[in-house]
């Protein structure tokens, strides 16, 4: 299945927006681009995960934890 395609659009303020539209082209979601760009980032695409088991690795990078040196 193909992902849906954002339109981008600015709000008044200028910030950058995407655009989700339904098959009829009628706007289903709007989010910001920082929204939208954060959630991109935190996705993993099958080929990534595909190559990193090919790799041996597991499938997802693990957060490292801060160390609290207070």
């Amino acid at each position: 299945m193909a992902a849906k395609k954002r339109t981008t659009h600015r709000s008044t303020a200028r910030k950058k927006l995407y655009a989700k539209r339904t098959r009829k082209g009628e706007f289903e979601d709007v989010q910001t681009f920082k929204k939208a760009h954060g959630q991109d980032v935190k996705r993993v695409s099958k080929a990534e995960t595909a190559a990193r088991k090919k790799a041996g690795q597991p499938a997802r990078k693990k957060a490292r934890k801060r160390s609290s040196t207070r």
